[in-house]
């Protein structure tokens, strides 16, 4: 199994949303992002998987390690040398790599976020950064795009902290702003005990609402120019935003169990979004030469 197949049989056993949004794009960027995302998918099994905080620690010291194989030229594992591979093509400092395994130790060392201040850096290390790699890999003009996509990070990364409530507090985990709880009339045995309730409704309600406010602040940093290329990003935007709106159709009910969109759906999104993002992009193509004419 060469080092791309073995990125590629992580991204599609995994059953991820993320990978509807890589069918469209070309196959060398394709590549890229599925190896980002299995390193991603490497270093969270870690803290998801492995009970003994030690050992845990010293896994992703590990790739700390590797990280710093791949950028000499010696890398060992197989992801490691599909990302050797995509860094030569595209921009993916070392920096972002250890950004991400500094997040994903954040689970080790907190289990709650004293307020939203907190939780935002744990979003942007573990999902924010990968943002910002994958519009290398997708490409931009405008350097407004990088917002965008940091933007897009955090807002994917709460909708997951949403669906995921009831799975986070059975391992002992609650990212919910203890603040907002606090302000709300939530006690973390509430949570733990899996107890739902009319304030924990409306908590989860201005949850979802500050996710929106992320994704809707990601779209307009958006630059018109670069919404083609960055199409996976909005292909996933949109799945997740469809499961935000499910779950709260469904009562915000995360503490009885998570919500999920079937892979047909997943796919007739990722196809509808896709279709509407080529239908834009030929418009903006028309608009701008009839406005270069026009200079002529």
């Amino acid at each position: 199994m060469t080092p791309n197949e073995y990125c590629q049989d992580k991204a599609s056993k995994s059953g991820s949303s993320f990978y509807y949004s890589f069918l469209f794009l070309p196959p060398k960027k394709r590549q890229a992002i599925i190896a980002l995302y299995a390193f991603c998918r490497e270093v969270d099994d870690i803290v998801d998987e492995c009970t003994d905080e030690a050992i845990a620690h010293t896994k992703l010291q590990w790739w700390r390690s590797e990280i710093d194989a791949i950028f000499s030229g010696n890398a060992q594992h197989p992801v490691s040398k599909a990302l050797d591979e995509a860094r030569q093509n595209h921009y993916l400092p070392q920096e972002y790599f250890l950004e991400i395994i500094d997040g994903m130790a954040m689970d080790l060392q907190h289990c709650e976020y004293e307020s939203f201040k907190h939780l935002a850096l744990y979003c942007y290390r573990v999902a924010g950064v990968v943002g910002l790699m994958s519009a290398e890999i997708f490409g931009y003009t405008d350097r407004k795009t990088l917002k965008y996509a940091e933007n897009l990070g955090t807002a994917l990364q709460l909708t997951n902290i949403l669906r995921d409530v009831r799975e986070d507090a059975d391992r002992g985990r609650i990212y919910l702003p203890q603040d907002d709880l606090q302000r709300f009339g939530i006690s973390r045995q509430d949570i733990l005990q899996h107890k739902m309730s009319n304030n924990f409704q409306k908590m989860m309600k201005f949850q979802a609402e500050r996710a929106r406010e992320y994704y809707q602040s990601a779209m307009k940093k958006l630059p018109d120019i670069d919404r083609h290329a960055q199409m996976s990003g909005l292909v996933m935007a949109e799945i997740y935003r469809t499961t935000l709106d499910e779950i709260e159709k469904d009562g915000f009910r995360v503490l009885e169990h998570r919500t999920r969109l079937t892979p047909l759906r997943k796919l007739w999104i990722a196809y509808k979004t896709a279709r509407k993002e080529r239908r834009l992009y030929k418009a903006f193509k028309k608009q701008t030469e009839i406005k270069q004419g026009d200079k002529l």
